[in-house]
């Protein structure tokens, strides 16, 4: 597989979090561009991860471990030697961000914290791309989207946790990767802030797909909480294409793309959640919604939206799929994933992605 005027192709990258939903697929994607790829992540939560589906661990260098251990995370890259760093690994949902506030802040900031530590002391790793949320805004359900330079914040432990993490990584640029020295440290971090992403292998509690395939799959009601929501939905390859891009303009010009970026849908794919299940119900042929929704639920956001001006004309990046095709792929995947092999069925997807790319262009 080519692309990125192979750029990966003999690069040792280190994923953070490559267990998870979007740390598997932008791992086989970097696999597939010729990479070595190193992953550093906790065990999965099933047995029908993607990660565990398609046997990742048989075709990348798979290390368990925590964040918070520094002194094991420090090895890791005292022995790998990464010259590219995606930084994935998270507490990633706002609602268990309630019952274990602590434990997100401790994995959101100081996992964070300890990555950029050892990205800053290493001498192999010039990149580092830290993948945040777009929840890392001071939310005022506004109708326009937010900018790269909007005020930070976060109403719940998880959405503050990034907001934490977002000022944390500037900080970090600022004073020991400081574009202006670019020369003496050598060194180029970026953070990504992504909307909610959708795809094939996410079995995450406390998800909408996720949440939608069980209930499909056991011929139960799907039900949701907040159907009134607004979200801007993506296909996980859409970011992740915006990652690798991303690294490939920073290692071409390390000085130029080092900042804040927002990968996002455009504003066609910004719909309710019943919206969305309702298409869900529609692909797979039969299902039908229960709204369970309550006065006493903990606080989320119904209106979140980001800008992605920015990216389209400084990065050249804009998305390729919309709501329509993002939905068709997904619950293409989960129609097929017990009858075939999964990591075939990845590389399919984003060969059809790559298609849409070069149409495109």
């Amino acid at each position: 597989m080519e692309g990125f005027n192979n750029i990966y192709k003999g690069k040792t990258v280190l994923v953070t979090g490559h267990t998870g939903f979007k740390g598997s697929w932008l791992s086989i994607w970097l696999k597939e561009l010729g990479a070595r790829v190193i992953g550093y992540a906790l065990y999965t939560k099933t047995v029908r991860d993607n990660f565990v589906l398609s046997e990742l661990n048989e075709k990348i260098i798979d290390i368990r471990g925590d964040l918070r251990n520094t002194i094991r995370l420090e090895r890791v890259f005292e022995k790998y030697k990464p010259q590219i760093v995606f930084h994935l690994a998270a507490q990633p949902l706002v609602r268990l961000s309630y019952e274990v506030p602590k434990e997100t802040y401790d994995v959101n900031v100081m996992g964070t914290l300890n990555v950029l530590e050892c990205i800053r002391k290493s001498n192999s790793t010039r990149i580092g791309i830290m993948i945040t949320s777009d929840k890392c805004y001071e939310n005022k359900e506004q109708l326009w989207g937010y900018r790269e330079n909007d005020f930070l914040g976060g109403y719940d432990p998880y959405s503050s946790s990034k907001g934490c993490a977002e000022l944390l990584i500037a900080s970090y640029r600022s004073s020991f990767m400081n574009p202006i020295n670019y020369e003496h440290h050598g060194k180029s971090i970026a953070s990504v802030r992504t909307g909610n992403v959708i795809g094939g292998g996410d079995w995450a509690e406390d998800r909408i797909i996720p949440d939608c395939i069980r209930a499909l799959e056991a011929n139960k009601p799907i039900k949701i909480r907040s159907p009134r929501s607004i979200r801007p939905w993506q296909h996980v390859l859409e970011p992740l294409a915006g990652y690798l891009q991303l690294t490939q303009k920073m290692l071409e010009n390390p000085i130029m793309y080092c900042e804040a970026w927002n990968f996002g849908p455009y504003f066609e794919s910004i719909i309710t959640v019943k919206e969305l299940v309702e298409k869900v119900i529609k692909l797979y042929g039969y299902g039908e919604i229960k709204d369970v929704s309550i006065s006493e639920e903990p606080h989320e956001a119904r209106l979140l939206n980001l800008d992605i001006s920015k990216t389209v004309f400084k990065l050249g990046w804009k998305p390729k799929f919309n709501i329509d095709d993002v939905l068709q792929l997904t619950v293409d995947w989960y129609k097929r994933y017990k009858k075939e092999n999964v990591y075939n069925l990845c590389l399919e997807q984003i060969e059809k992605y790559n298609s849409q790319c070069l149409r495109d262009n």
